[in-house]
């Protein structure tokens, strides 16, 4: 399939300056008037402008149609505004619904906010522009309880249809303790079991046509390979797909609920459960978003450090990734092989950060502790490892004639579905679409490192492994340039809201003593602002958008991660498949369930 790549041109596509961002500000000011009420200063980067309710579509339509258009609505969710002490300026609102749009030919964000009432908490669909915003407004009203008129489907997508409430508003409860006594009876039981009854007819879908009676498949919830619990419903006219449900949400354990009652700190080891697989991967927007409201510049050390473990987990989650993927199509020797060099590379994980899967060892300003002596030999040794190895997996893998049968042309795509569909990191890629951000907004120093960014040609399930083989090579790369080249210095930044005042003035000063005390126990006191961090993570774009109101903990934590968006667009691909293209399809994703459900 021949893919046209919005993205790529003759001149390098960089991201829109401040002048780009005034010059559209300017434009939708001079176009509606008072219906753009307001421009917020932030620190998340992009332009944050709050319009009228009845003005939202218009101009998310206006912005879908430029000529370098918001060819994605990257993020869509709400704050709760009732209980911040710090909104002067802002527009009076008790929840504020915020869309964050991507350019990828602008290489540009912008951010929409509209204010609502507590007593009219309503707002238009926006699925006929961006048909992803399907699941985040369903999010938006499990959590918060935002009407969305016009949407098809608005059922709880996270919690069990029987909950009562809207867990992110600040009055539902946040701790077990906080609620009654559990209890089910077989009453309470069998009205569970019926709420999780699948009803064809509330999805739009028929039980039978003029000559064939479908029939309604459960597949799971159950936990394929290692992709998480997980849920999908088929309508099958024998093996072909006329339609299906995906039903997410039984590993959501409410991550963004958690972090309004941790540290700026303390939350740092809640991040590796969300890509569980990705370690200190998840560490690092987290930090950069909470560092830019302390404005701490860390060190190039600790920048180099921090890029190098990513990149060690970047391998280790793709080297899962590709052992299960061969092992849901059918190969069984594939996974122990993988898993063989998983453990080879977390030996040197273990051994720099004292743990293996999830060592939450990125610190605000840094690293937990610098690199141990002989870390330089450990490394090089995985990466004198890694590159005949992966040579091997795509002779035995990618080049098997039956792993191609199975995913040549399976579930393609091109970049614009991509796109509608909210799709980023390798899947993205795989359709020829040149967007990394590593190389596009370069952040922890990767504007330092010489890589390449591996494309695909067909976006079909096939280039999503083989394009994974490629970014492990790259990585290798990074790697040993990071061994080649680690600068020297301190590991962590020299500033008081991160690093711990020197002992001797503690034992001479008590106001350094108390200081210290509350950093320690209470964590760090941010001023009120709002700022947001996008990476190149495991599986694609991941962020952190946060809210500090001026307190030791964050106000309002929003996670947007990858494989959210990537699950809801199995159904338009799979309409017209058959069930075993779907097992390949899912297979090829790369998702992780705590990465879905946070």
């Amino acid at each position: 399939m021949s893919v046209e790549n919005p993205a790529s041109s003759a001149v390098d596509i960089r991201r829109g300056g401040s002048a780009d961002n005034d010059s559209l500000v300017e434009k939708l000011i001079a176009r509606f008037g008072d219906q753009v009420l307001f421009q917020q200063a932030t620190l998340t980067g992009m332009p944050v402008l709050w319009v009228t309710r009845g003005a939202l579509v218009e101009v998310l339509d206006t912005l879908r149609r430029l000529p370098q258009p918001f060819e994605m609505l990257f993020d869509l969710s709400v704050t709760d505004e009732r209980l911040r002490g710090y909104r002067e300026g802002l527009p009076d609102a008790d929840f504020t619904v915020f869309y964050q749009l991507l350019s990828v030919s602008g290489n540009r964000d912008i951010m929409l906010k509209v204010a609502l009432s507590e007593q009219d908490p309503v707002l238009p669909t926006v699925i006929a522009i961006y048909p992803n915003a399907n699941w985040y407004e369903r999010e938006a009203w499990d959590m918060f309880g935002i009407h969305f008129e016009g949407h098809p489907n608005l059922y709880r997508i996270l919690m069990p249809p029987t909950w009562q409430g809207h867990p992110l508003r600040k009055d539902h409860h946040a701790r077990a303790t906080e609620f009654d006594p559990y209890t089910l009876t077989v009453e309470g039981q069998d009205k569970e079991q019926q709420a999780l009854k699948f009803k064809p007819e509330d999805w739009g879908m028929r039980r039978r046509n003029d000559d064939t009676e479908f029939m309604f498949l459960n597949l799971g919830p159950n936990h394929p390979s290692a992709h998480g619990a997980f849920r999908i419903v088929l309508q099958l006219d024998g093996e072909e797909i006329i339609d299906c449900v995906p039903d997410i949400g039984y590993h959501h354990r409410g991550a963004e609920k958690m972090a309004e009652r941790q540290s700026w700190h303390s939350f740092i080891p809640y991040t590796d459960r969300i890509d569980y697989v990705g370690g200190v991967m998840n560490n690092l927007p987290y930090v950069l978003a909470v560092e830019k409201l302390a404005g701490i510049q860390v060190t190039e050390r600790a920048q180099t450090i921090r890029v190098m473990m990513a990149e060690v987990f970047r391998i280790t989650s793709h080297l899962l990734f590709l052992g299960t993927y061969l092992q849901d199509l059918g190969a069984m020797s594939p996974v122990f092989f993988t898993f063989t060099d998983r453990q080879k590379a977390y030996d040197v994980i273990e051994a720099i950060t004292g743990f293996r899967m999830h060592p939450a060892w990125y610190r605000i300003g840094g690293t937990m502790q610098d690199l141990p002596k002989g870390w330089d030999k450990l490394m090089q040794g995985f990466v004198d490892w890694m590159p005949k190895r992966l040579d091997e997996y795509e002779r035995a893998m990618m080049e098997n004639s039956l792993v191609r049968d199975r995913t040549k042309h399976i579930a393609a795509f091109d970049t614009a579905n991509a796109l509608a569909w909210g799709v980023t990191g390798p899947n993205l890629r795989a359709t020829g679409c040149d967007f990394d951000l590593r190389k596009k907004r370069p952040y922890s120093g990767y504007e330092n490192f010489d890589f390449e960014i591996p494309l695909g040609h067909n976006g079909d399930a096939f280039d999503r492994g083989q394009l994974r083989i490629e970014e492990m090579r790259q990585s290798v790369r990074i790697i040993q340039q990071c061994i080649d080249h680690m600068p020297a210095g301190d590991y962590k930044a020299d500033h008081p809201l991160t690093t711990p005042p020197p002992r001797e003035k503690m034992l001479q000063h008590i106001e350094t003593l108390i200081t210290h005390f509350l950093q320690v126990s209470w964590g760090p006191v941010l001023k009120p602002n709002e700022s947001l961090q996008m990476i190149e993570a495991t599986k694609g774009i991941n962020s952190y958008y946060l809210t500090s109101d001026g307190s030791t903990m964050s106000y309002r934590t929003r996670i947007r991660t990858p494989s959210f968006p990537h699950l809801q667009q199995i159904p338009q691909l799979m309409r017209g498949g058959f069930v075993p293209d779907l097992i390949a399809h899912l297979g090829s994703i790369d998702f992780v369930m705590a990465d879905v459900d946070r």
